[in-house]
């Protein structure tokens, strides 16, 4: 397996002072705790905040997220990002395909209707030694790598002035 190119959210400043939301999903609380444990390292080493929000699934992610950002917004607050953390592991039903899909499908529409700098770490894996290995932050850090990619979108923003 190749090894993912990550790139370094502490080399840039741009994202000092920036407050994210991260909405996570508990239901493997185990997994759930290494993929936030990931994010928050990401987000610290560029020295940018958050709120934190915890549902019970990962179909409950996008709701939750466009009621978070829609009371910041009224709230004269404002987020400059979301992470969305979860895990969905395969049985022996359909019932896999319908949230895996259902819940990476919201979250992009959230996305962009809003233009929000936003990183899926919602994991679909077949087992729960897969889903451990990809949350690890010292393995697949995929908690980490999805603080990244909102930050790192949060950057092309303020690059092109769209802040």
């Amino acid at each position: 397996m190749a090894s993912p190119r990550r790139s370094s959210a502490s080399a840039d400043a741009s994202a000092k002072g920036a407050k994210f939301l991260i909405v996570e999903a508990r239901f493997y609380d185990d997994i759930g705790e290494m993929l936030l444990e990931g994010a928050k390292r990401a987000f610290d080493a560029a020295g940018a905040g958050f709120d934190l929000l915890s549902v019970p699934g990962a179909l409950e992610i996008p709701l939750a997220m466009a009621i978070a950002l829609d009371h910041a917004s009224t709230s004269g607050e404002s987020f400059s990002g979301a992470v969305a953390l979860g895990c969905i592991i395969r049985g022996d039903t359909y019932h896999f395909e319908i949230v895996a899909n259902e819940s990476a499908r919201a979250l992009m529409q959230l996305a962009l209707a809003r233009n929000l700098s936003f990183g899926n770490g919602v994991l679909t894996v077949e087992t729960e030694a897969q889903a451990h290995v990809r949350a690890d932050c010292a393995q697949g850090d995929k908690g980490g790598d999805a603080a990244r990619a909102a930050l790192a979108l949060h950057r092309i923003k303020r690059k092109i002035g769209a802040l």
